[in-house]
C-alpha cells in the first residue's frame, strides 16, 4: 500500500535558486507514495511587503536567512529519491492538492525581465493581499482575480554532467515551465536522470495569465501533495502532462516559433502511441482540434503548451 509523507517547510529541506543531482535527498519513499510539501515566494528580502502591514511566516523567514542563494530566485524543496527510479524511466506526478498558505503574495516589475523590459523601466512591487475564505487575491486598485494556484517548478534532476542548473530556465527535466495547466487534477510526466529521480518542487504561484508577462504570477507560499510513480513502460524524453479531459504537450525553446513547432510535434507523436492514427492524421487532428496556448515568454526558455481534447481521438 501507499504512504503518505509530508516535507517540513524548513531550510535544510529546500534550495534557492538551482537544481542539482548531487544534493542528497531530503526524503526517501516508494513508487506511488505521496509527498506533500511547501514552497515560498520566489524572490528575496526585497520581495517583502513593507512597514511590517502584513504578515511575513516565519519559516519563510528562516529560509531567507538560512539558505545561500544559487543562479535564481526560486524557493524549491527536495530532492525526493523514489526507490526503484532508474534513468531512461519516466516519474508520473500526480497532482493532488495545491493551496495558497499566505494571506499575501507579490507581483513585480522588474529591471530588464519581462516581455517588454525596455518599455516598462518605472520598476514597482505590489502586495495584493489573499482572501482566503473567497478565494481571490486582492488588487491595490480593488481588482479581485479569482485564485488558480499551481506549482511553477515541477522537475526531476538534471542530468549528472550538467551539474548545478540555475532556476530559471526550464528545460527536458522540467523546471520553472510556469504552465498554469500543472495544478490539481493534471498528471505531469517527467523524463528521468538519475538514480532515484530526485523530485523537486517550488515557485509558488496564487494565480497567473498566460505569458506571464511581467516577469511574475501572483507569487506566493503554496503547500501541495504529489503522488510519485515510476514508470518503466514509457520512454518520454520530454515533458507531457494530461488532465481528466485533455492531452497537454509541451514545447521550450529561446525562440517562441520553436517552441510552438516542438509543441505540436510532441503532441504528434503521442497521439500516435495512444492511437493508430499515423502521423499524417495526427497532424491534421491536431490542425482541427488541438489549441495552442503561450505558456510565459519570460523565462529565458520560452513555453508554448497544446491542448488537444481526448474526446476526439
Amino acid at each position: 500500500m501507499s504512504r503518505s509523507y509530508e516535507i517540513p517547510a524548513t531550510p535544510e529541506n529546500m534550495v534557492w535558486g538551482y537544481l542539482d543531482s548531487q544534493r542528497e535527498p531530503v526524503l526517501e519513499v516508494n513508487s506511488g507514495d505521496v509527498v506533500r510539501l511547501h514552497s515560498f515566494p520566489a524572490g528575496g528580502p526585497e520581495a517583502l511587503p513593507p512597514n511590517g502591514d502584513l504578515e511575513v511566516p516565519e519559516a519563510y523567514t528562516n529560509a531567507l536567512n538560512a539558505l545561500q542563494q544559487g543562479g535564481g530566485p526560486h524557493f524549491i524543496t527536495g530532492p525526493v529519491y523514489v526507490r526503484g527510479a532508474e534513468p531512461g524511466d519516466v516519474l508520473q506526478v500526480d497532482i493532488i492538492d495545491a493551496k495558497v498558505n499566505q494571506d499575501w503574495g507579490f507581483v513585480a516589475i522588474l529591471p530588464l525581465l519581462g516581455t517588454l523590459p525596455d518599455e516598462f523601466t518605472d520598476y514597482e512591487t505590489i502586495h495584493p493581499k489573499v482572501d482566503h475564505d473567497r478565494n481571490v487575491c486582492i488588487m491595490p486598485w480593488g481588482t479581485e482575480i479569482e485564485l488558480d494556484p499551481f506549482f511553477g517548478i515541477i522537475a526531476t534532476a538534471p542530468p549528472p554532467a550538467w551539474g548545478r542548473v540555475g532556476s530559471p530556465v526550464p528545460r527536458s527535466f522540467g523546471g520553472n515551465m510556469d504552465n498554469k495547466e500543472l495544478k490539481p487534477g493534471t498528471t505531469l510526466y517527467l523524463p528521468i536522470y538519475n538514480k532515484g529521480a530526485l523530485f523537486y518542487a517550488g515557485d509558488g504561484h496564487g494565480v497567473q495569465g498566460d505569458g506571464e508577462v511581467c516577469i511574475t504570477a501572483l507569487e506566493t507560499g503554496l503547500s501541495g501533495s504529489f503522488r510519485l510513480t515510476v514508470r518503466k513502460d514509457l520512454r518520454y524524453d520530454f515533458p507531457f502532462a494530461e488532465n481528466k479531459t485533455h492531452l497537454i504537450s509541451i514545447g521550450l525553446d529561446e525562440d517562441l516559433d520553436d517552441a510552438m513547432k516542438q509543441a505540436v510535434r510532441e503532441m504528434v507523436k503521442h497521439i500516435c502511441e495512444r492511437t493508430n492514427l499515423n502521423r499524417n492524421q495526427a497532424y491534421m487532428l491536431c490542425s482541427l482540434a488541438g489549441n495552442l496556448r503561450v505558456t510565459q515568454t519570460v523565462d529565458g526558455n520560452k513555453g508554448v503548451h497544446m491542448m488537444l481534447a481526448k474526446s476526439v481521438l
